[in-house]
């Protein structure tokens, strides 16, 4: 038995490269099942198709900026206190990013879901957290 055949895509690798003074680029499979970002060509046979790339949403500079704060904040009210704005506009920059992840057909419900999308995305990385 292997650590590959038991653990989920990409755990293994994850795993690996986790050590101390490592950096993962590995794919990361999220709870909704679709590989984060990074996909490796030596993946795929000759004749293989590549996958098409996650659509994403057009979020504005803004919204990514309420974005990060919040995932970074123990809640909304920490986060507008970082960003000098009331919780409620937290919240309607928060409702606003979901539906554009819906528009695309990537829901996020969750904050866990949030914070996945925006690594898949490139708006943060884990080097970051």
């Amino acid at each position: 038995m292997t650590a590959s055949t038991e653990l989920p895509y990409g755990a293994a690798d994850s795993i690996r490269a986790a050590r101390p003074g490592g950096a993962s680029t590995a794919p990361v499979r999220v709870q909704l099942g679709h590989p984060a970002g990074v996909t490796r060509l030596a993946d795929y046979r000759h004749g293989d198709s590549m996958p098409t790339p996650l659509p994403r949403p057009n979020l504005s500079d803004r919204e990514v900026e309420v974005l990060l704060a919040w995932l970074a904040a123990e809640s909304k009210e920490e986060a507008a206190g970082v960003l000098f704005i009331s919780a409620s506009t937290v919240s309607t920059h928060l409702a606003r990013i979901r539906a554009k992840y819906n528009a695309v057909g990537r829901p996020a419900p969750t904050k866990t879901h949030l914070f996945a999308r925006a690594l898949q995305d490139g708006y943060t990385s884990l080097d970051r957290w």
